[in-house]
């Protein structure tokens, strides 16, 4: 299990638009019947916000598994097996061609099933139900969206910060939805899962350091995805770190004038090509950390 070395820096994000959003959620709590919490499945424990059960108290939830398309599947569902025995109710989502959204909107109906019965025998005007989505930054919150509804009707981007607003969309026949920008937690203590969201672009990444971010993401697709790593690079066993990176300078044209290696494009290029996919199925997240 990769472990973070004391001396790499310590990653904390949290702007005031995320408590503003925090304040917002628990203003408007009392109206919510189902809280849809979106987990990306390339990372399903460092995705998933710790002080949750702070914010959303007793609301009954549904956890999202999207990107489940980009996923190592084995691993993932260790987690999910994890969580559902913890008694969470989990759907999978692959954004890319739209499956698993019914099984939301499914799941959302039996929840809200006994919420309606007690709106009948009360006398109550039936209505639309009532959810929640919430998430870190950038899991495919505003993707899932698009898809239930069916057009655009948020926008979409690979970066934190799309989403700026809380608002209602009436998205479904059956759902109307509280949209929220993604949010994260005050402290970071988890250093080894704050690089993780890094990674995978849950933190804006002018604050980062992009040198110290890509040589992490090197050493944890060495230990996890080892071939995939290798093949991609032209890599070998007996080269060190800098004859890595020169190596993927060379191999990617990464070059500056003189064929002197452009690190920093190297490095954009490392983490790029993870957010992309070009290692294949991949999660960052071992299931380790829980024991």
């Amino acid at each position: 299990m990769i472990k973070m070395n004391e001396n790499k820096t310590n990653i904390n994000w949290y702007p005031g638009h995320m408590k503003k959003t925090r304040d917002e959620i628990k203003e408007k709590l009392s109206f919510i019947d189902i809280v849809l919490e979106v987990i990306d499945a390339r990372m399903p424990f460092s995705s998933k916000i710790k002080d949750i059960d702070t914010l959303i108290k007793d609301k009954p939830r549904i956890l999202i598994f999207t990107k489940y398309d980009l996923c190592d599947v084995k691993k993932t569902e260790q987690w999910i097996s994890y969580y559902e025995s913890k008694g969470y109710l989990v759907c999978r989502c692959d954004l890319l061609k739209g499956k698993g959204v019914e099984e939301v909107i499914t799941t959302c109906e039996t929840i809200y099933e006994k919420e309606k019965q007690k709106r009948i025998a009360k006398g109550l005007k039936q209505r639309s139900m009532r959810a929640l989505i919430i998430g870190v930054p950038n899991v495919g919150k505003s993707t899932f969206i698009n898809q239930l509804v069916g057009k655009k009707a948020t926008s979409v981007g690979n970066r934190p910060g799309v989403t700026k607003h809380v608002g209602w969309i009436r998205m479904h026949p059956k759902i109307e939805l509280l949209d929220t920008p993604g949010i994260l937690w005050p402290k970071l203590d988890d250093q080894l899962g704050a690089h993780i969201l890094a990674i995978l672009s849950s933190i804006k990444e002018d604050i980062l350091d992009k040198e110290e971010l890509a040589c992490f993401a090197l050493e944890l697709l060495e230990k996890e995805y080892k071939d995939a790593l290798y093949y991609r690079y032209t890599l070998k066993d007996d080269m060190n770190l800098m004859e890595k990176l020169d190596q993927i300078g060379r191999k990617r044209g990464a070059l500056m004038r003189g064929g002197m290696i452009d690190y920093e494009k190297v490095y954009g290029i490392i983490l790029q090509d993870i957010k992309e996919g070009a290692f294949g199925p991949i999660t960052l997240d071992e299931i380790e950390r829980m024991n």
